[in-house]
């Protein structure tokens, strides 16, 4: 059975011609209906209930015709011939004759029985279209007038109930509008229905051929451990087939102990499963649904060996590119190194063996330098974290950067504000403030407060913005200003920005680059917090 199956929805049952038709068919039932009553019910009573008080005859006459009128436009909306528009005309038509020659036979106006056209003209009005239901109402208006009319010329009505007569006629008007009005809104909300209808059944469908080829097992419980729903993985996980309609207890009883445990205590979501005669263990994820009545749990169960294998997939992949691009960086020193030595061997001036020495030990010092740099990724998992006021810490830090390179003081200008309590690793803050001090003193104009330290709080977050004078970051660059090994100095590693990342996330905090309308780089680490008071 398919997992999450909904009903289907058979879209174009009933598109706008095929309804319309519909409509015209009941339409005409309820003509004939109406024929047959004046002509078999009530004639034999017509004494009594005023119908053909004026002229008998012709009320007989109105009803027997208007009775096979209706049976044949019956029979024509039947067949569908001719065209929906002109049988809805010849109906309206014979309703309109018919009904006036009824009416003037009873009494004209004071029989009543001119408003059976406002059940007509409804009708019309619900299912043609455009201005022809004014149209109809036009045509009964004056059908209705010239019976009155022509009664008070003939028969000595009282002129004064043109009155109701135009009052009926305005009512045929309102009516047809109304009805062709409301008839238009309903199409338009049965379209929009439609769409939205046709949208939710390719969602459901998308979800449900998705979960279905799922490589995870789902299952849909109810409270009662009964199984709703089930995907062909959850048997495959579990080893043994699980039957839509049945019973956990039954299938897995070592899942449904699980479940049992989990509806006592619903906040642990996610255990373990081992299943029983298999190598392999399933992590297991409660998901409560509370929805229409349905109080139960979707079941996620996921191969752990599968998740195993994909990170060491990525772990892998991440090596291969870690060598690819260590090799890339060592090979270039080392060629160096090569070839200065082979100089060297054949040079006898003092003055060239000095250069060539020198080229050596600074190729040298490149590979101590990306071997320190790879070093230090491991220190990411070897966190020593502890609470201080980075106000108190900054000026130090300053000074121990500041120290080998023989940099002015006055070069780095220092903001902080008085109290600014962070949870950090020191040895990683130190790390981080080089790499990013390094950079800016690199890159700055070497003027005093070319580099500033900016440390203060901001909506309950310590930041602290390290920034320079100097030509800032080319755009093209800063898609790559993270990666690894990526570098805009010949003689830089391209692993300072990467690593300082790395040990801020690792202590719960988040570097980043700020743009600057002026000129020169900032970047801003944000710290996580900390646990004092």
């Amino acid at each position: 059975m398919p997992f999450l199956a909904t009903p289907t929805l058979e879209y174009g049952i009933a598109p706008v011609q095929e309804r319309l038709w519909r409509s015209l068919y009941f339409y005409a039932a309820y003509r004939l209906t109406l024929g047959g009553v004046f002509l078999f019910l009530l004639y034999p009573f017509s004494a009594s209930l005023w119908l053909g008080s004026n002229d008998t005859p012709q009320f007989f006459r109105a009803s027997l015709g208007y009775f096979l009128l209706t049976l044949l436009g019956l029979l024509t909306v039947r067949l569908r011939r001719p065209s929906f528009d002109v049988q809805l005309a010849l109906l309206v038509g014979v309703d309109i004759l018919g009904i006036t020659l009824l009416a003037d036979a009873s009494g004209g106006i004071t029989s009543g029985l001119n408003v059976l056209l406002l059940v007509s003209l409804a009708a019309t009005g619900l299912v043609s279209h455009g201005p022809a239901t004014l149209f109809y109402a036009a045509l009964a208006s004056i059908a209705v007038l010239l019976q009155h009319g022509y009664a008070v010329l003939t028969r000595g009505a009282v002129p004064e109930l043109f009155m109701q007569v135009g009052l009926l006629c305005v009512a045929y008007f309102a009516v047809t509008w109304l009805a062709h009005l409301l008839a238009r809104y309903a199409m338009q909300s049965e379209q929009l229905a439609m769409q939205r209808g046709m949208e939710l059944a390719m969602m459901a469908e998308a979800n449900r051929l998705l979960i279905h080829d799922l490589p995870d097992g789902v299952l849909m419980l109810d409270e009662h451990g009964g199984i709703h729903q089930a995907n062909p993985s959850a048997s495959r996980l579990l080893g043994t087939e699980v039957s839509t309609g049945g019973s956990l207890t039954e299938s897995v009883p070592e899942l449904a102990r699980l479940h049992e445990t989990w509806c006592l205590h619903p906040e642990q979501t996610t255990t373990a499963l081992t299943v029983p005669g298999q190598a392999q263990t399933l992590r297991v994820r409660f998901l409560p649904v509370r929805e229409d009545g349905f109080r139960g749990a979707v079941v996620v169960l996921e191969d752990t060996r599968r998740i195993q294998e994909q990170a060491q997939q990525f772990k892998l992949a991440a090596l291969g590119r870690l060598t690819a691009s260590i090799a890339h960086e060592v090979r270039n020193p080392l060629a160096s190194i090569s070839y200065a030595a082979e100089l060297l061997s054949e040079e006898k001036r003092a003055d060239s063996r000095n250069r060539l020495q020198q080229l050596i030990l600074s190729n040298v010092a490149r590979l101590n330098c990306l071997v320190q740099d790879i070093m230090q990724l491991n220190r990411r998992d070897r966190l020593h974290q502890e609470n201080f006021d980075l106000s108190q810490q900054l000026p130090g830090l300053i000074r121990e950067i500041l120290q080998p390179t023989g940099t002015p003081a006055k070069t780095v200008s220092l903001k902080r504000a008085a109290h600014l309590p962070v949870r950090f690793d020191r040895g990683h803050l130190e790390q981080i403030l080089w790499n990013l001090c390094s950079n800016a003193l690199r890159h700055s104009r070497q003027q005093p407060g070319s580099v500033t330290l900016h440390a203060r709080e901001e909506d309950g977050r310590i930041l602290l913005d390290v920034s320079d004078d100097g030509p800032g970051i080319a755009p093209a660059v800063l898609p790559h200003l993270f990666e690894p090994f990526f570098t805009t100095d010949a003689a830089g590693t391209g692993l300072g920005l990467y690593i300082s990342r790395e040990l801020c996330e690792a202590n719960g905090a988040r570097l980043e680059h700020l743009p600057r309308e002026e000129q020169g780089a900032c970047f801003r680490i944000t710290f996580g917090g900390s646990d004092e008071q």
